[in-house]
């Protein structure tokens, strides 16, 4: 056998046909996809929960929520990233994994031993199932369930505290349709003075409201919060050039809590598996949201079929790109990912203008990253380069000559 080969194979490729020694072959390789497949998805959860990390912090520095809410409301995002992030770590691990074992030269090794690149496959199924199954499990069970309860959370923390997030000489947005400013403000009592109120609640007739003093009165029961307002008027325009002055000794003005903020109404993705089929079967349901079931419907089968999807892109792509390390195989990866995002986008597009039924617009990524999967995969397997990774060391040579010569110009 050639010396290049490594010596932590040899004696598992000595006698790789007794079935012992493909089993622990086939360890061997889960093992190698099964770090860097932790690693990705311990790094991509991390970046995703960045985007919600400022919001959740203005929580805690701004409002007072505990510390244990925040926690609880990471636990319910978990689902909803592990839906993206379970692929994602996938394709990466096969990536680094097979580059590495290409680089070392271990694939060549099993294919003198008799292994070909299709021998390889049942490791990576294996983990592919794994992946598939984890990923099902959260889009039919785990993933409405944190939603709900993630808005739950939220809504119950918004009823309980919603005096605390209004500050003093500030104009306070934090109320749907309201902008409220109040030149001093006391959160032990929830009195206010020197009270503007902007209310476009009713886009029609926009008001603005003045007051010297007021108070804040939650009643959690009903979801309403009252603001008394003493010695003020009310500014209301109406139309085009209809204006109204209204002075008052006092005024109640009604926030009705139910009307949550967007991020807490219940959508598609909150539905479970039976109220899809039920929302879908139903003739009452509106034409939009019926076309947004349908796509929900598909994408809770469709995004954990990428994970067999990602297990014929990456071998390929990893042993093809043995020669670019680590780094590379990590901007493959988000590549590959981003190409899959921007059909699916595509498709949600032209399914949204009617162009496109919304299980195509789901599966296209799939069926065509398939393709691509299989043409790679069997190029790779009769040890053919492919014209991508030919062509970009030849790009880049031509960028360095034409660099060099201008270098020499000046």
């Amino acid at each position: 056998m050639d010396n290049r080969f490594p010596n932590s194979l040899l004696p598992l490729l000595s006698n790789v046909s007794s079935p012992s020694m493909k089993k622990t072959l086939f360890f061997y390789l889960l093992r190698e996809i099964t770090v860097p497949f932790l690693l990705g998805m311990a790094a991509f959860t991390s970046v995703l929960l960045m985007g919600r990390l400022l919001k959740l912090a203005d929580l805690v520095v701004a409002k007072g929520v505990p510390l244990t809410d925040i926690v609880l409301m990471i636990v319910y995002l978990i689902p909803s990233f592990c839906l993206v992030t379970i692929p994602m770590a996938f394709l990466l691990a096969l990536l680094l994994a097979f580059g590495r074992l290409s680089a070392d030269s271990e694939i060549t090794a099993m294919k003198a031993s008799g292994i070909s690149l299709y021998g390889l496959l049942p490791p990576v199924l294996l983990f592919a199932v794994f992946a598939y199954l984890a990923t099902t499990f959260i889009t039919i069970y785990a993933l409405p369930r944190g939603n709900i309860a993630f808005k739950k959370l939220l809504f119950d923390i918004m009823e309980s505290r919603i005096t605390l997030s209004l500050k003093e000489k500030v104009f306070n947005d934090e109320f749907p349709g309201l902008v409220i400013y109040a030149d001093l403000y006391d959160p032990q009592q929830h009195t206010m003075t020197g009270i503007l109120i902007h209310d476009d609640r009713d886009t029609l007739e926009p008001s603005t409201i003045f007051a010297d003093r007021g108070v804040i009165i939650a009643d959690p029961v009903a979801k309403m919060l009252r603001v008394e307002l003493y010695n003020g008027g009310i500014h209301k325009v109406f139309g085009k050039s209809g204006y109204r002055q209204i002075e008052f000794q006092d005024y109640s003005l009604s926030i009705n809590l139910s009307h949550a903020p967007r991020e807490m109404v219940k959508n598609e993705m909150d539905l479970t598996f039976s109220e899809l089929r039920e929302g879908i079967n139903s003739p009452g349901t509106d034409s939009k949201m019926l076309w947004e079931m349908h796509m929900e419907f598909n994408r809770r089968f469709a995004l954990p079929f990428a994970c067999f999807v990602f297990a014929m892109v990456g071998v390929p792509l990893g042993i093809q790109n043995h020669r670019s390390g680590k780094a590379t195989g990590f901007s493959l990866s988000i590549g590959v990912i981003l190409f899959y995002y921007i059909i699916l986008s595509t498709g949600k597009t032209l399914g949204e203008k009617g162009l496109a039924d919304p299980a195509v617009a789901v599966w296209a990524p799939n069926i065509i990253l398939l393709a691509l999967g299989i043409y790679l995969f069997r190029k790779t397997a009769s040890e053919q380069r492919i014209l991508l990774f030919e062509a970009i060391p030849a790009l880049a040579g031509w960028a360095d000559r034409k660099l060099g010569s201008l270098r020499e110009r000046r």
